[in-house]
């Protein structure tokens, strides 16, 4: 690989890491966190946590995934490495988009203090669909690094 291809991969690889890590860290401390509390504290922790989430992660997800992809042509030797964990990091978007992020409009709509009485907690869903983009994003993490091994 080229200096300048070396750079790319690492900063691929470091931003998959990221990507992965952070999505660990909700699933291990964050989500227990927020299944402990009652639904009103929930709703404006979910709330809140969301403010700087939501439009940090697509950037770096969507950001991690163009780099896999200019890395697939650029590096022919690692192309499937990098084309797949392209293809992770576009699987961690796509879960992303369609299933966790409706369930986080639905939540930004409440109002901590009024939440109806036939409310439906999607913490339970929410986190399904968040333990399955955190396994892929930790693929695409280790596809990366064992692109630039």
């Amino acid at each position: 690989m080229s200096t300048v291809e070396r750079w790319l991969a690492g900063a691929a690889t470091v931003s998959s890491g990221a990507i992965a890590g952070v999505l660990f860290a909700v699933a291990l401390a964050v989500l227990p966190a927020l299944f402990a509390m009652p639904p009103a504290q929930y709703v404006y922790s979910h709330q809140l946590i969301g403010k700087r989430w939501d439009p940090t992660m697509p950037v770096l997800v969507l950001g991690s995934t163009a780099l896999d992809v200019v890395l697939a042509f650029l590096v022919p030797g690692r192309a499937w490495l990098f084309g797949a964990g392209a293809g992770a990091l576009a699987a961690v978007s796509v879960v992303s988009h369609f299933c966790n992020v409706p369930l986080n409009r639905a939540v930004k709509r409440l109002d901590p203090e009024a939440i109806p009485a036939h409310w439906a907690d999607p913490r339970p869903l929410w986190r399904r669909w968040h333990l399955l983009r955190t396994g892929i994003a930790v693929l695409a993490a280790g596809l990366n690094a064992a692109a630039i091994s």
